[in-house]
């Protein structure tokens, strides 16, 4: 077969959201709480006659991302029992959201966006106790928010893999800045699904699979890869129908999905109207004008106002997004050098390049922190205006990530500060000269080498203070 093949992946991803509350009763609302089934009530543990009542912070949270996703904020909406029966659910039904979920629409990071919902979360299993299970009901009620895209098709699994990885990226980078969600793929905050297909027809999806277990974004991408490559191998053998609708799962140790369950359709979980719960009006109920003005930058305002502004590398954009912390430091730092963006592209090169990894290895564990950004402005301009050369600026960062001290104190102190006296350079040069006429003698035989050995050992000599592009004319024009 020589089929050419569409590559089809639709996205489910929940995220836990930051509320003090569980969804439906005020249990504490804890992803660290190490200890078992404390954070629990008659509620959450579906105890007779325990009513639960709608966590209005929730309910906020998910029109945030739906307003920041440019999706419609439903007008009526109302919570669904979603009947199966599983250890992990103390009703014996998830309360979740079928026919009128709180945002429908949008598009980010390529994808079209189908639904986001608001549903209440399972308790977690724990299957590390040899031949039976224990579970704890502390995560049981939290806040869930899922959010399902339109099926969208790329030209190879490759493509597929990243494409989805980096909207799941981009997903998460939109929670953290609307402050919704921690979504620590780690801690079980963000759990990614993927529904793929392949087809050798564009106007038609082929049989979908539902890939589950997809604990990091490297699980996401290796899964989704693995699952379209192991579909066109059975297309290719003639063995397309062994592509059933299932639900299959990725196992990390021995990198490959397996058959989990037969996939269920809607009906199977008997959906309708939670008769505790009343029924929303949100347009009554919020200003949405008001929340869609008051919502934070998100990355990709902040991708074009950094390149707009400051003119520096995408990768290094992408850093600042990746990190906000950092990107409100660099920005401060941009302030102290008066926006100009020369200075803005040379601090950025020594943040990425150089502080970064300092800060990663230099210090304790623990004890890292951003130096001054007065001081980090200061060693930078002290760079650019050519008072300090490149050794030294690093020597300086060094210390100023270690100890914040002035940097222009240090390199007096130490006598960093570059010599641009022409005579007392031409005497240090005469003198390297003289001690090294092979050196020269290489030099002047047309070895270009040669001259920068003769400036390494002036800026030897001196210290590093040496302008090492006024000695090498000076070289030049004494070698003449």
């Amino acid at each position: 077969m020589n089929n050419r093949y569409y590559h089809t992946v639709g996205l489910e991803i929940h995220a836990e959201l930051s509320t003090n509350t569980k969804m439906f009763c005020s249990c504490k609302n804890d992803p660290d709480e190490e200890k078992p089934n404390v954070n629990i009530c008659p509620v959450c543990m579906a105890h007779p006659g325990a009513l639960p009542v709608i966590n209005k912070k929730a309910i906020e949270n998910v029109i945030k991302v739906g307003l920041a996703v440019d999706g419609n904020i439903a007008d009526f909406t109302e919570f669904d029992r979603k009947n199966y029966f599983y250890p992990d659910i103390p009703k014996g039904y998830q309360i979740s959201q079928y026919k009128y979920p709180i945002v429908s629409g949008g598009h980010l990071s390529g994808f079209d966006i189908t639904r986001v919902h608001l549903e209440e979360d399972t308790a977690n299993n724990k299957h590390d106790r040899g031949d039976f299970s224990l579970i704890d009901f502390n995560r049981a009620g939290v806040p869930l928010m899922e959010l399902v895209t339109e099926p969208h098709t790329f030209e190879s699994a490759e493509e597929t893999a990243s494409g989805a990885v980096k909207f799941a990226k981009e997903l998460q980078l939109v929670l953290w800045y609307l402050g919704v969600s921690e979504a620590n793929m780690e801690k079980g905050e963000m759990r990614v699904e993927a529904n793929v297909s392949i087809s050798t027809d564009p106007k038609k999806l082929g049989t979908k699979v539902e890939v589950k277990n997809l604990n990091s974004f490297r699980s996401a991408e290796r899964a989704i890869k693995f699952e379209m490559e192991r579909m066109m191998e059975l297309l290719e053998s003639g063995k397309g129908a062994e592509i059933v609708q299932e639900t299959r799962g990725w196992d990390e140790a021995k990198q490959k999905t397996f058959s989990q369950r037969k996939k269920e359709g809607s009906a199977d979980y008997r959906y309708f109207p939670d008769p505790d719960l009343p029924k929303m009006k949100l347009h009554e109920a919020f200003d949405l004008e008001k929340m869609k003005n008051e919502l934070s930058e998100l990355p990709e305002a902040k991708r074009a106002r950094y390149k707009k502004d400051f003119g520096i590398k995408e990768e290094d954009i992408e850093v600042y997004i990746n990190d906000p912390v950092l990107g409100v430091w660099f920005e401060d730092v941009i302030k102290e050098l008066k926006g100009v963006k020369d200075l803005a592209i040379l601090a950025s090169n020594y943040v990425t390049n150089d502080m970064i990894g300092l800060m990663n290895t230099v210090l304790v564990e623990g004890t890292t922190k951003y130096p001054s950004q007065k001081n980090f402005a200061k060693l930078v301009s002290m760079n650019f205006n050519k008072e300090i050369n490149s050794a030294a600026t690093k020597k300086l960062l060094g210390n100023l990530v270690t100890y914040d001290e002035d940097p222009e104190v240090t390199a007096k102190e130490e006598g960093m500060l570059q010599s641009n006296d022409e005579g007392a350079l031409k005497g240090a040069a005469q003198k390297i000269i003289d001690a090294n006429p092979k050196v020269v003698a290489d030099y002047k035989g047309g070895k270009d080498a040669a001259l920068m050995s003769l400036v390494g050992q002036i800026m030897k000599e001196t210290k590093g203070s040496a302008n090492p592009a006024l000695t090498k004319q000076i070289l030049i024009d004494l070698l003449k």
